[in-house]
């Protein structure tokens, strides 16, 4: 087995780099199951490539900033032999904000991932939340080195227990010599010698110890308190010195300067194990609880020190039954009262090294790689399994989240939806508007239909009321509201106006009572006379969609099918007049809600069955598709500059939900219409765009608040949560459960798959 290890790497002085480098050789020990050709994908603190002379294990390197270097170590992974990955994750050593560049590295990883978590947040925000779920769906198990991370990561980050394999941190195979070199060091010989290692930096809380200091010198004055380590790079560059220099001054001014020394250097692991061995005891006087894993104390663990430390969470677990001795945070004065009363007690000092050096036995690195490989193994058989079996069913229910409407209650008040919010919250302030009323019936209707949701069936009269308040006597609508319900425009426009017939034509054929469907048909016919009167093609668009719902109900009313067919007229005109070898499109450039345009010319098909409505229809969707679906994921056009015929260039951002939502509607129209199974997968590509699928790797649904953000930006998710995209996630959504409840076969690498409506009960 062939493993490729992404992380920092020696000679780069970083605790995630020394254990990446120890993870490599235990593992690399099994030579029967482990190959000697595994390598190291090194991230770079810097632009510059040759910052560090790396051994010949790295193959690649990742600058941590350049996003490009991330895409193309994905692809060199993927072209390589080797079998799994293992990827290092602490939020600090990938570029972006918390690190988002790793995102879709891992997302196109075509190997079986494991990820070890070094840190896990009690209160991370939205975004740190988020890589870490998307890191765990795209890895085959995630490590932690704790019990109390596994309870944070199913607890607080949803992570089933099933991933999550608990390995404590891995320590040296070494032993003490009798001749030991450091305690013939000035710092050393002669002393009894309180000892701290690790990067300097102000979290470490050093100045505790040197404030406990004149306590315990007074008691014992041969005392020595020997901090080893350079100081953290990242201090380095913003303050320098600062921090260490405040400790040295901070010693003298309580007088205990000559028994205080710095050893300024990053030290071997050996010569490590050297200075714990000759230390008489080991702090770590962190200043807070929130430190999951410390590598430094499971090292002076192994090591078989006496420890002391601040109750953080990792020291809580790793010294518990006598392993070590603990005090509150900050208090110098139970520090010292520990560190007397150990000297004074030589027999209960001996009992913590001993305590501490029979549990280190089984984190020594040998016992721990082999932990490591069981897990590959199970990974890497796993994978291989799946892939004979051709790959998993095209929709899985267990990736879609169960669904609740929470956030559209919450948008939802007694006149209708709201428009916006900010992040979850109602923007009262921005009113109302008939498009998003309109969405949100048809989303009512479908969750009725779907699980005869009673909070949907109470919705629904609201948004329809809504449709009828913003109606005109002469049958066109108003788009705008204001929170005071005062109207803000007279006429809408087009696109509002199509949506509305939509949404009207959707509830007229799939009410759930009369009086329903007699109260949007009156709605219907009193907007017709405006139906001849629509110029630009999404409303026309949005339009046609609507008259071929209402006549699902009314397939003989011949005034209506003839309104369809004088509408999808300057539809097909358009198309034929843009279109052109290299262009199959309706105008010369794509916009916005593009999928719409192809779903009317199929809505037409399906009532009138116009051959070329559907020609038209499959053509332009497969223009769209090539220009918006590559490596596996839907890139849709972005708002913020369209794509145009004659430049040929996409704008990638900001991309929008209801620009997904068209498409998910597009494909499964046309597998409605055709029963190809390829539109199924394309639907399910694109809803997953909502989930994390697409160019960041970062979902715009929100599992927490059941929302689904405003856009994918160039840095981010759009954290506004408004009624459009939420609708628009919501009613994809309800979309993909109707073709996973079709209970339709399909055949793939021979393999029979039946798709039933069991699998996604828990989803409606």
């Amino acid at each position: 087995m062939k493993i490729a290890y992404i992380s920092s790497y020696p000679p780069r002085e970083c605790g995630i780099a020394t254990f990446n480098h120890n993870l490599l050789r235990a593992i690399g020990h099994d030579k029967v199951s482990v190959s000697n050709d595994s390598f190291v994908v090194a991230m770079n603190d810097s632009e510059h490539l040759a910052t560090y002379e790396y051994p010949k294990e790295v193959k690649y390197i990742i600058r941590q900033e350049n996003q490009k270097d991330y895409i193309r170590a994905a692809d060199y992974i993927n072209t390589s032999l080797a079998d799994a990955c293992i990827l290092q994750h602490e939020f600090g050593i990938y570029g972006g904000e918390s690190g988002i560049y790793i995102l879709p590295l891992i997302a196109r990883l075509q190997k079986p991932l494991i990820t070890i978590f070094h840190t896990i947040l009690k209160d991370p925000n939205y975004l740190q939340l988020t890589i870490i779920r998307e890191i765990a769906k795209h890895s085959s198990r995630v490590v932690v080195m704790s019990h109390r991370a596994v309870g944070f990561l199913t607890g607080i980050y949803g992570i089933p227990f099933s991933k999550i394999q608990l390995i404590e941190h891995g320590v040296p195979d070494l032993e003490a010599k009798i001749e030991n070199p450091v305690k013939q060091s000035l710092a050393f010989k002669n002393k009894k010698v309180l000892f701290t290692f690790g990067l300097i930096s102000r979290n470490k809380g050093l100045e505790t110890v040197i404030q406990a200091l004149p306590e315990i010198v007074a008691q014992n004055p041969d005392v020595m308190y020997v901090i080893l380590g350079t100081t953290h790079p990242g201090v380095i560059k913003n303050s320098g010195e600062e921090y260490r220099d405040s400790l040295k001054k901070l010693a003298k001014k309580l007088d205990v300067s000559d028994n205080l020394t710095f050893i300024n250097k990053f030290v071997s692991e050996e010569e490590l194990f050297d200075y714990l061995s000759a230390a008489d005891m080991y702090i770590t006087p962190y200043l807070n609880e929130a430190q999951i894993t410390s590598g430094t104390l499971s090292y002076a663990v192994g090591a078989g020190s006496a420890v002391i430390s601040t109750p953080y969470w990792h020291a809580q677990e790793l010294l518990a039954d006598n392993r070590g001795r603990l005090f509150d945070f900050r208090d110098a004065d139970g520090l010292a009262n520990i560190v007397n009363e150990l000297f004074k007690d030589q027999g209960k000092l001996e009992k913590l090294r001993s305590n501490a050096y029979e549990y280190g036995l089984h984190l020594r690195w040998p016992s721990t790689g082999q932990v490591f490989i069981d897990v590959l193994d199970e990974a890497v058989s796993k994978y291989l399994s799946e892939m004979e079996k051709g790959g998993k069913q095209i929709i899985d229910p267990d990736m879609m989240p169960a669904f609740s409407l929470a956030h559209v209650q919450r948008l939802t008040d007694d006149t209708g939806i709201v428009q916006h919010a900010k992040y979850g919250i109602p923007n009262l302030k921005e009113g109302y508007c008939l498009d998003d009323n309109s969405r949100a019936l048809i989303l009512a209707i479908l969750a009725y239909q779907q699980n005869k949701s009673k909070a949907a069936l109470e919705l629904l009269p609201i948004y329809l009321s809504f449709i009828q308040y913003m109606q005109c006597d002469n049958g066109n609508f108003r788009n705008f509201l204001s929170f005071k319900r005062e109207y803000l425009d007279e006429v809408g426009s087009e696109d509002s106006f199509g949506r509305t017939v939509w949404a009207l034509g959707y509830l007229i054929s799939n009410a759930p009572n009369n009086s329903y469907r007699e109260f949007a048909k009156d709605l219907f016919l009193k907007s017709a006379p405006h139906f001849s009167k629509l110029r630009h093609l999404r409303g026309i668009a949005n339009t046609v969609i609507g008259l071929g719902k209402y006549l699902e109900a009314h397939p003989y009313d011949g005034h209506i099918k003839e309104q369809m067919n004088l509408l999808i007229v300057p539809l097909k005109a358009a198309y034929n007049l843009n279109r052109s070898d290299s262009w199959h499109w309706f105008e010369d450039k794509m916009t916005y809600d593009n999928g719409i345009l192809p779903l009317a010319l199929l809505c037409h098909y399906q009532v009138t069955k116009d051959e070329d409505s559907l020609s038209m229809a499959l053509e332009s969707m497969q223009f769209l598709s090539e220009h918006t679906i590559s490596d596996g994921y839907l890139n849709p056009v972005g708002n913020d500059g369209w794509l145009f015929k004659d430049t040929g260039q996409m704008a990638l951002y900001d991309q929008q939900a209801i620009e997904t939502m068209a498409m998910v509607l597009m494909y499964f129209k046309a597998y409605e219409i055709t029963l190809d199974l390829s539109y199924v997968k394309q639907m399910y590509l694109c809803y997953q765009w909502f989930l994390g699928e697409n160019s960041l790797k970062l979902p715009l649904y929100d599992h927490e608040t059941k929302g689904c953000g405003d856009g994918l930006q160039p840095h981010g998710v759009n954290r506004n949560q408004g009624a459009e995209s939420t609708l628009a996630y919501w009613i994809s959504h309800l979309i993909v459960l109707r073709a996973l409840e079709s209970e339709y076969e399909y055949i793939q690498s021979g393999e029979l798959f039946t798709i039933q409506k069991e699998d996604n009960k828990r989803l409606i």
